[in-house]
C-alpha cells in the first residue's frame, strides 16, 4: 500500500449501499425516479426518467439521490456495473427503482468527486459480479458492500488535485471522442446519400417496377439437426452466422453445412441472393448480405433472388438503403412477410455497362467509407483504452503531474 493511501471494503467506505423502491407509476406528477436506461457512460440522462406517485407509496429519506452518490445498474446483462455519480445538485427530489443502487459515500473521508472516479475504476469489476440465470444476472447489496476493495489517499486535498486532473483529462478525452463519432456518422452518411441518390434519381433508359413483380423472393426451411455437420457441400445458416467471420459483407460460409444429398434443390439460395432476418429482434440489425456460394438456411432469413436482366450487386445496394426495422409487423414478434417486401419500388438502367458501372462506383466509395469507419472505431477503442489507462494511474499513485501535462503526455 503506498504510503498516504487507505484501503477498505466499499461497505465500510460508504453511509449507505441500498437499491431502490420498485415504483408506482405516473405520468404527469410524481418524484422523479431515475431507472438503469438513465445510467450510461458516467453520466445520468434525466430525459429517461419517469414518476413516481409518493401518495401510494412513500420514499425514505435515505433513499432520496444525493449529491455525490454514485448509482450503480445491479440487473442485467450488459447492464449491470454501469456506474454514474451525482455531480449537480437537483431542482426537485429524484430517486432510483429496484433495478439501481444507490452507493453513498462517507464524507469524511472522501472528497465526493474522488469517489466517483473510484467507483469508475471498478465498474468493469461490479459487471463481471452478478449472479444468476443468463438474463437474470442480479448484484447484491452484501456482495457490492463486502466483495469490493477500494484504495484512496487519506488526504482530501490530495484527492482534490487527482480529481482536476482526471476532470481535465477526461475532458479531453470526452471531446476527442465526440469527434470521432462526428466524423464516423459523416463518413457513413455520405455513403448512405450517394448510395440513395444512385438508386432512386431514375434516368432515361431505367426500368421501373416492383419488387414481387421482378425479383423471386424465398424463405429458409427447416432442417433436421441430424444433418448438420461441421463441413459439406452447403452453408447452413442461421441468423448469428451472418456474423460468421469472413461473412461481413458476402456469405461464404458458416459455423455448420449440409450434403446437397440430404436436402430438396428447392431450398437452396443462389450465388447472388440478398439475404437479411425476417423474424425476431434481429430484424432491428438491419443486417443484409449478399452470397457468395449456394447456401441454405433457416426459417428466420429471407433472400431476394435477382432476374438475369438486374445484377446481384446492384439488388444488394438496392436493399442496403432499406429500413428493414419499418417493414416488420406481428403484435409481440416482429416478421418480415413477403407481402412486405413485393409492393416496394425499384429502378435500375436497362444497361447491364450502365449497372456495372454504378456497382463499381459504389463498390470503390464503401471500400473507402470502411476504411475511414475502420479508423474511426480503432481511435474510440484507443480512447477508451486511455481513460482506463489514466486511472489505472491515478489509483496506482503514479498521477502526480499537472493537468496540462497528463493531456499533453497523452496526445490530447
Amino acid at each position: 500500500m503506498r504510503e498516504g493511501w487507505r484501503s477498505s471494503t466499499l461497505g465500510d467506505a460508504c453511509d449507505l449501499i441500498k437499491r431502490g423502491i420498485t415504483p408506482k407509476y405516473i405520468e404527469d406528477t410524481g418524484i422523479r425516479i431515475l431507472n438503469q436506461k438513465c445510467v450510461r457512460d458516467h453520466a445520468v440522462d434525466y430525459s429517461l426518467a419517469r414518476r413516481h406517485d409518493s401518495s401510494l407509496k412513500r420514499v425514505p429519506e435515505e433513499r432520496i439521490v444525493r449529491l455525490g452518490d454514485v448509482l450503480v445498474n445491479s440487473t442485467g446483462v450488459g447492464t449491470l456495473g454501469r456506474v454514474a455519480q451525482i455531480r449537480n445538485e437537483f431542482e426537485e427530489a429524484v430517486t432510483v427503482d429496484s433495478h439501481v443502487t444507490i452507493v453513498r459515500p462517507k464524507q469524511s473521508i472522501f472528497y465526493l468527486d474522488f469517489f466517483g472516479y473510484m467507483m469508475i475504476r471498478i465498474e468493469s469489476q461490479i459487471a463481471e459480479s452478478g449472479e444468476g440465470a443468463s438474463g437474470q444476472t442480479e448484484l447484491s447489496r452484501s456482495s457490492l458492500a463486502q466483495n469490493f476493495k477500494v484504495q484512496y489517499p487519506e488526504s482530501l486535498s490530495q484527492q482534490q488535485r487527482i480529481v482536476a486532473i482526471l476532470d481535465e483529462a477526461f475532458a479531453g478525452i470526452a471531446s476527442a471522442v465526440e469527434s470521432a463519432e462526428k466524423n464516423l456518422n459523416n463518413a457513413t452518411q455520405i455513403f448512405d446519400n450517394y448510395l440513395n441518390g444512385a438508386l432512386t434519381q431514375t434516368r432515361d433508359g431505367w426500368e421501373t417496377t416492383v419488387v414481387g413483380d421482378l425479383c423471386t423472393l424465398k424463405s429458409g426451411t427447416t432442417v433436421s439437426k441430424n444433418l448438420e455437420k461441421p463441413s459439406g457441400d452447403l452453408p447452413y445458416l442461421k441468423v448469428a452466422d451472418m456474423n460468421f467471420p469472413g461473412n461481413e459483407m458476402s456469405i461464404i460460409s458458416s459455423s455448420r453445412f449440409l450434403d446437397m444429398s440430404d436436402i430438396s434443390k428447392s431450398a437452396v439460395f443462389p450465388v447472388g441472393t440478398t439475404i437479411f432476418p425476417k423474424r425476431g429482434g434481429a430484424i432491428a440489425t438491419n443486417k443484409k448480405r449478399i452470397t457468395e456460394t449456394p447456401i441454405c438456411t433457416d426459417l428466420n432469413v429471407m433472400g431476394v433472388i435477382p432476374p438475369s436482366n438486374l445484377l446481384p450487386k446492384l439488388l444488394y445496394y438496392y436493399f442496403q438503403n432499406v429500413d428493414m426495422r419499418e417493414l416488420g409487423s406481428g403484435s409481440s414478434i416482429p416478421q418480415i412477410n413477403n407481402y412486405d417486401i413485393e409492393p416496394m419500388s425499384i429502378s435500375f438502367p436497362r444497361s447491364e455497362d450502365e449497372q456495372s458501372k454504378i456497382v463499381e462506383q459504389l463498390d470503390t466509395l464503401g471500400e473507402q467509407t470502411h476504411r475511414l469507419l475502420s479508423i474511426y472505431r480503432e481511435k474510440l477503442d484507443a480512447l477508451t483504452e486511455l481513460k482506463k489507462s489514466i486511472l489505472q494511474k491515478a489509483f496506482s499513485g503514479e498521477l502526480t503531474a499537472e493537468p496540462d501535462k497528463t493531456l499533453a503526455e497523452a496526445g490530447l
